[in-house]
């Protein structure tokens, strides 16, 4: 079990726990990531394309007549026949709503599925020597080394972000984290908020929203392109750099859809914003302001994997809902992950048991001024990214209604 040290802010919160790795990033064939540069503290930071099939026009915005999920078919992830579309062969949605597709192709996602030999080991298949050619010019095998696009960290923001097309969404992050840094990587929760913000865009559309935790920022860029303004926040001057890279990076979705997106810090086990000028991604009191006036949205992504800070997450949720002048409605995105503990000698899911008790404490607070309805949303929305939807992902929905 993850033990926390006494810690003043988020970021300064110490695990005792091994190396961590999203499955996104372990089940993404290697050639989909591409190191770029070395952050503050050494980690190597790659850089991930993401490939965006949409078309706005023949989108009917399924979500916006009552969010009747009951009639929509989930789309398959691509099997080895998909096309070059991405769409299954013969599945008649080539062309039909949002799609979002990691990577340039498809084809390499056929290496998900490793191959184990008798023994349980991984299974490693070889490149066949050529025999056709008897003298080859070159070696015989095929070298595959490490690849550095750049080292100064301008280089990537120049003409190539400028020039990028509407269909590519490109996400810096790392690889392997310890537990304090999983911030870094792009996890299965994040892509299905994703899923959703996309489907349910009139719920969206031309709001103010906040996401908590937003890590590299991926939910984030999504909702810019439907919402007025979104207010991706995070702790680290690190993890919020690289959030606004990406925000940069992607800068022409969010353009788009007239949408904004301000990268300011938020630390959970603070009640205050901080508005010191001299701190990187501080608050304005004009953007503090716009904050209460005007949001309505609230969304957060796999930020449920330690007892402490989820307590912390949720006393945030509703801190800001008591100080946000309009109703506010909460999305959460978490996976339900299952662990071997020697405590109970059985397989628990302690973090996610957690989750549900803070859901089940914030539904029963009863402060005169709020109450809050929480109920599970169905993951029956179409699948628009290219991720395992596993039936350990869940979405859950806070509406905070004022009490009459």
């Amino acid at each position: 079990m993850v033990q926390l040290a006494p810690a003043a802010a988020m970021d300064e919160v110490t695990f005792r726990s091994d190396t961590v790795l999203s499955d996104v990033h372990l089940y993404t064939p290697n050639h989909r990531h591409l190191m770029v540069r070395l952050n503050s503290v050494g980690q190597p930071v790659f850089l991930s394309q993401f490939k965006l099939l949409w078309s706005q026009d023949s989108w009917t915005d399924s979500g916006a007549k009552g969010g009747d999920h009951g009639h929509v078919h989930t789309k398959e992830p691509p099997s080895a026949e998909t096309g070059s579309t991405g769409s299954p062969t013969g599945s008649g949605h080539s062309n039909e709503g949002f799609s979002l597709q990691a990577g340039a192709d498809t084809t390499g996602w056929e290496v998900a599925e490793a191959q184990l030999d008798e023994d349980g080991d991984l299974d490693v298949v070889r490149r066949p020597r050529a025999a056709s050619d008897p003298n080859p010019a070159g070696p015989p095998r095929d070298k595959v080394h490490p690849m550095i696009l750049a080292q100064e960290e301008d280089d990537v923001l120049g003409e190539e972000a400028q020039g990028s097309p509407h269909d590519i969404i490109r996400i810096e992050h790392t690889m392997a984290t310890p537990l304090e840094d999983v911030g870094k990587q792009v996890w299965r929760g994040a892509l299905l908020l994703a899923d959703y913000i996309l489907f349910r865009q009139d719920l969206f559309r031309g709001c103010t929203v906040l996401e908590l935790g937003a890590g590299t920022g991926l939910a984030s860029i999504i909702a810019a392109t439907v919402a007025q303004t979104v207010y991706c926040t995070d702790v680290g001057a690190d993890l919020l750099a690289m959030c606004q890279r990406n925000i940069a990076l992607n800068s022409h979705l969010a353009a788009a859809g007239g949408g904004v997106v301000k990268v300011k810090e938020l630390d959970w086990l603070k009640d205050d914003l901080c508005t010191d000028p001299e701190v990187p991604f501080s608050w304005s009191q004009e953007e503090i302001s716009d904050l209460y006036d005007h949001t309505t949205i609230l969304f957060a992504a796999e930020v449920f994997y330690d007892d402490d800070l989820t307590d912390a997450v949720f006393k945030t949720l509703s801190r800001l809902a008591h100080r946000l002048k309009n109703a506010c409605t909460a999305i959460l995105s978490v996976e339900k992950r299952l662990n071997f503990t020697l405590r109970h000698l059985d397989v628990t899911c302690e973090a996610y048991d957690h989750f549900r008790s803070c859901l089940r404490a914030l539904e029963q607070l009863a402060d005169g001024k709020l109450r809050f309805v929480v109920e599970p949303v169905e993951a029956s929305f179409p699948q628009l990214l290219v991720y395992e939807r596993i039936q350990q992902l869940e979405l859950w929905k806070i509406i905070a209604e004022p009490v009459t």
